[in-house]
């Protein structure tokens, strides 16, 4: 269940109760008159069956709550109520597969924001993939792995691909080719500095490194494995599992490609560089190609969950004035 608390012009309650009120999935209803100071206006609470949330939000969006009030959505962990338990039994579909776009579109602006931190974690997600890869160490790669932020960005794109926003496109495009070129960039001036303390070596780039060789050298694997993490890390957001974000994170080459590009760089050993390159081009098409593909099919099912809902109400309404 989600929790919807909406501050309302007084003019526009009773719409929006009414609207409230038509939606399937929803309980708990109560009104506050006169309780909002800034802005001024009512205060509407309400729960909404997770599958019934994205259509009621849309709704609320469409009366222009959210310019002239404001629309809280909170989720709520335990909710002990016959109501709750009702509306979620009348609301279509299963809550595991309900996607709420305004959600995801406003977590996805959140986390592809070029910000000083978000660089600062790539890159110090870069520089420990740098000495996994020098030291040939598989436990520091995925340490790497999890550090990395990437995966917001890239969840930007297939957001913005899906619901046509050229803004959220161009703020993830961005984010993702200035932070990976500013980690890259400053993991070769920490390579340099490794090498000069002597802590890095020729020696241990060119060896045979049989735990982290994979890299440098992409395959159809590599695609396969970005496009599985891609479809399974959409899945993670929109259906709240974020647990499961971790495990992505960890099962794509995107860091460790980008540090041992430029480790490899450093070193003038432009073959791995070059190759270690094209496995993380590799990866973030399959990541973005697997995410679009994935919220358009749930967008379809969705869709056809709703058409189905409406066919039923619709020859509900239809045969019930015939009986009477």
């Amino acid at each position: 269940m989600l929790h919807l608390r909406l501050i309302t012009p007084a003019g526009r309650t009773a719409e929006v109760v009414r609207l409230i009120e038509s939606t399937i999935g929803t309980a708990h209803l109560a009104v506050v008159p006169g309780a909002a100071r800034n802005p001024e206006g009512d205060l509407v609470m309400v729960d909404v069956a997770r599958e019934a949330g994205d259509e009621l939000i849309g709704g609320l969006r469409a009366l222009g709550i959210d310019e002239s009030g404001s629309i809280a959505v909170e989720d709520i962990d335990l909710s002990l109520s016959r109501r709750a338990d009702k509306a979620e039994a009348e609301a279509p579909g299963e809550g595991a597969d309900a996607v709420l776009w305004e959600h995801l579109r406003g977590a996805t602006h959140e986390e592809s924001t070029l910000s000083v931190t978000y660089i600062a974690f790539l890159t110090l997600a870069t520089m420990i993939a740098a000495c996994g890869v020098v030291l040939d160490n598989a436990i520091l790669i995925v340490g790497a792995m999890a550090v990395g932020p990437e995966f917001g960005p890239l969840a930007g794109c297939c957001t913005a691909l899906v619901q046509r926003a050229p803004r959220l496109a161009l703020r993830s495009f961005l984010a993702l080719i200035v932070g990976f070129a500013a980690a890259m960039v400053m993991t070769v001036g920490f390579s340099y500095f490794m090498e000069g303390v002597g802590l890095f070596h020729a020696a241990q780039l060119e060896a045979d490194r049989p735990n982290t060789n994979f890299i440098y050298r992409p395959d159809w694997f590599s695609f396969v494995v970005a496009v599985l993490a891609g479809a399974a890390g959409m899945l993670s957001l929109t259906s709240a599992k974020s647990g499961a974000l971790v495990g992505v994170a960890i099962s794509v080459t995107t860091v460790p490609a980008a540090a041992n590009a430029a480790v490899a760089f450093s070193f003038q050993e432009y073959k791995q560089a070059w190759g270690s390159t094209e496995q993380l081009l590799l990866n973030l098409l399959g990541i973005v190609v697997a995410g679009t593909l994935t919220l358009l099919i749930q967008k379809f099912l969705w869709w056809q969950q709703r058409r189905r809902r409406d066919v039923k109400a619709g020859r509900a309404g239809s045969t019930g004035p015939s009986r009477a």
